[in-house]
């Protein structure tokens, strides 16, 4: 199949959904599918890849499906997969109006998270009316967690044609050459006794970035030894709202006197990334609405055998399994997510438990299978 790959950030554009792109094209080139990427006028990648780039469009808002259509139809696609986050195309709904069907070929949404675009002040339900317009447009719809999977499951009438098929990790395991655990934490002056934490991914509201700090703060006062390592870039390229909760985090971090115990990598190689992730003891992820297979940043985590302290999924989710492959804590609970953290410390043989249950997870979420079921979504909805 001629696949077209329509995105709002690309790299070298720093955000999860460019990531993910970029990983499911090279899995469906390598299957044997012709994958171009369609996406704004941001700088080409310069790197080796099977994926031939359009970075052609002028902009994400009324006028973007036009410019979408001239090049599907001049490349001739059997399909186009639309990789939905609204930040990524700059809040705005244009890319909600899924054109009528006989003006083009199938389109599948891959739904990276339900939150709703700006329309105008108080718009309200409208919002979501405009999320749920474009599922129902769409010939086909693909969840990648559980409890998105459900809310499009329970629209007024039943969507056609959903799925779910999960993310995986953007970040693969690779050190670098003559990679010393202890030299590299020695950096940020992190001695080996040291507890070290560490997060990945940009901080907001939604993922806990102020509770990130209390907990490390209530470490801190019990006498632990403890850091954190904040792991990648720190806003992003998508999300204006990124850079004004990192001021607050920093306000935070100051006001607790946690200045000497803060660290970061800043946005750094995939090589890096994967270095620091195994240089920390546990990663600490507080999404205040609960963990979910949504985020890129744990599978980053799991796949890199951390142990993992985290927030109770918002629905039942199988895959997660309380002392087996992650600690399970309630949300926005900062005392229970700091002892969590002991736990870890001073229980004998947790860590390798869950650092075995991490890894055991990751299997489960490899590229390869993630691209097979999703060419075969897209044969379903080219037949």
């Amino acid at each position: 199949m001629r696949v077209g790959l329509v995105t709002g950030e690309y790299p070298p554009d720093q955000g999860g959904v460019g990531d993910f792109t970029r990983e499911i094209g090279k899995c469906l080139a390598a299957l044997g599918h012709d994958v171009h990427v369609i996406t704004g006028q941001s700088p080409i990648s310069n790197l080796q890849s099977p994926i031939s780039e359009h970075r052609e469009i002028e902009g994400w808002g009324w006028n973007c499906w036009r410019q979408v259509l001239r090049i599907a139809h001049r490349e001739q696609f059997d399909v186009l997969n639309v990789q939905f986050q609204t930040a990524a195309y700059g809040m705005h709904p244009g890319v909600h109006f899924v054109p009528k069907r006989k003006r083009r070929p199938p389109v599948v949404v891959t739904f990276h998270d339900l939150r709703v675009p700006y329309l105008f002040p108080k718009a309200g339900p409208l919002r979501w009316k405009s999320v749920e317009m474009l599922a129902r447009r769409a010939d086909g719809a693909i969840a990648t967690n559980r409890e998105d999977e459900i809310r499009l499951s329970n629209l007024g009438s039943p969507i056609s044609n959903l799925v779910r098929i999960p993310i995986g990790s953007n970040i693969t395991p690779r050190l670098p050459a003559g990679y010393e655990r202890n030299a590299w934490r020695a950096r940020w002056g992190i001695g080996p006794d040291d507890l070290l934490l560490g997060y990945f991914g940009f901080l907001n509201e939604q993922k806990g970035g102020e509770d990130l700090i209390e907990t490390l703060a209530a470490l801190v006062r019990r006498g632990l030894p403890a850091h954190l390592l904040l792991v990648g870039g720190r806003v992003g390229n998508s999300d204006p709202t990124n850079a004004a909760y990192a001021e607050r985090v920093d306000a935070l971090t100051t006001r607790r006197g946690l200045m000497e115990h803060v660290h970061r990598t800043g946005f750094v190689s995939p090589e890096e990334v994967s270095a620091s992730l195994a240089a920390v003891d546990v990663c600490v992820l507080p999404y205040r609405d609960g963990v979910s297979l949504r985020h890129g940043s744990l599978h980053a985590c799991l796949s890199h055998g951390r142990p993992i302290v985290t927030t109770r999924p918002a629905v039942e989710t199988p895959e997660f399994r309380d002392g087996e492959n992650m600690l399970l804590i309630p949300a926005e609970d900062v005392e229970a997510l700091a002892n969590a953290v002991a736990r870890l410390t001073n229980v004998v043989g947790l860590r390798a438990r869950l650092e075995k249950g991490a890894l055991t997870l990751a299997a489960e979420f490899t590229w390869d299978r993630i691209a097979a079921r999703t060419a075969d979504f897209f044969a379903e909805m080219v037949a």
